[in-house]
């Protein structure tokens, strides 16, 4: 699969005496060689509305897991955690720069205004399942998958396993609210037909899926914590002990 730093190289039109730029071709074919007049014609393919909201609101998304790295230090001293975490960092800040340049290069605001009319409209925000009626604003995801603000001050007040485990919990969280927010945009008609978007959403559910496979891999290996007991959401996760 392409990677994002070759999106990056066909945002910026590439260098004329740089290697050839390879189109992707299908799932299982082989990609081609392409000019760099030819990648520039293709990061010009038609755009939808939905795609633009798409990237709008995934740097939003992108933006709070980089938040969520951010506390790790000084939190934990789980190298499996550390590491994650810097892999997230690396792979959301070069997500974050290909997406605002595909915003900027068709004219597009890089931030939506829509967000607070979106917000709650997709019944994923937050754990829908818990919601119970009128709620704290403060209980209240921005969009699918992302952390409510008092999920955050959770995790900013917790440490050593019981942060590891609402962290790796909340990021995984993020990721399927990722795959959900890729998921509907593809159901959108004449959505992700521009080759860069159609290669990146691709790119961030193999790259989200493998995170989240490691991230859970990670939560099952955690020592038992009754500080731990709960989870991301708030509610105790109750274990039979014998």
């Amino acid at each position: 699969m392409i990677s994002v730093s070759i999106l990056l190289v066909l945002l910026a039109g590439g260098a004329l005496s740089g290697p050839p730029i390879l189109q992707p071709g299908a799932p299982g074919a082989p990609s081609r060689e392409i000019s760099v007049e030819q990648s520039r014609a293709l990061s010009q393919t038609r755009h939808t509305a939905a795609d633009t909201r798409f990237m709008q609101h995934m740097i939003v998304h992108h933006q709070q897991a980089v938040d969520m790295v951010a506390l790790i230090e000084g939190r934990t001293a789980n190298p499996s955690v550390i590491a994650m975490g810097g892999r997230i960092t690396l792979s959301q800040d070069d997500e974050m720069e290909m997406m605002r340049n595909w915003l900027l290069q068709r004219g597009e605001a890089v931030e939506a205004g829509d967000l607070h009319a979106h917000h709650g409209h997709d019944g994923h925000a937050g754990h829908g399942e818990h919601d119970h009626g009128a709620a704290d604003p403060d209980d209240i995801a921005l969009m699918t998958g992302m952390l409510t603000p008092n999920q955050m001050r959770a995790l900013e007040a917790a440490d050593g396993t019981q942060f590891d485990q609402l962290f790796l919990e909340g990021m995984i969280h993020h990721h399927e609210g990722a795959l959900l927010m890729v998921d509907e945009l593809l159901s959108q008609p004449g959505a992700a037909e521009d080759i860069i978007m159609s290669d990146f959403t691709g790119h961030i559910v193999a790259d989200q899926t493998a995170e989240i496979l490691r991230m859970q891999s990670i939560l099952a290996q955690l020592p038992d914590s009754e500080a731990a007991e709960t989870g991301v959401d708030g509610h105790a996760h109750h274990h039979n002990h014998h």
